[in-house]
């Protein structure tokens, strides 16, 4: 199981380094399903990640209070919100916007009704 939990925290943080790049592609969740991952697998990692000095307090937040910082959250909120625009732009069907929008939606309630950090 080990093994599996590695697997899944190195395909999860080459997700997120994708995301880095990639602007519709988030970092976040995969940051925290690797810290999850790694957690299982690897406390070297885990720690390599929590102490990371751009990421680890972004994990850090999420584990002890739930909570998303104001400017990720309005980052995330940003994107979602831009999202079926470039969807339309880009020609896509009435079907995929409706979906997108829905989708969408669900997500930008839960991130908008997450609380802001305590400890900054």
């Amino acid at each position: 199981m080990r093994l599996f939990w590695l697997a899944i925290g190195f395909l999860a943080v080459a997700a997120a380094a994708a995301g880095v790049v990639l602007p519709l592609l988030p970092t976040t969740p995969f940051l925290l399903v690797a810290a999850f991952a790694f957690a299982r697998s690897s406390p070297r990692l885990e720690a390599w990640l929590l102490q990371h000095p751009r990421f680890g307090p972004l994990i850090v937040d999420w584990r002890t209070e739930g909570a998303i910082g104001r400017r990720t959250k309005a980052i995330a909120l940003a994107t979602m919100a831009a999202t079926p625009g470039v969807t339309w732009a880009l020609g896509g069907s009435g079907t995929i916007l409706a979906i997108q929008v829905a989708v969408l939606s669900v997500c930008a309630l839960f991130i908008a009704s997450r609380p802001a950090p305590t400890r900054r």
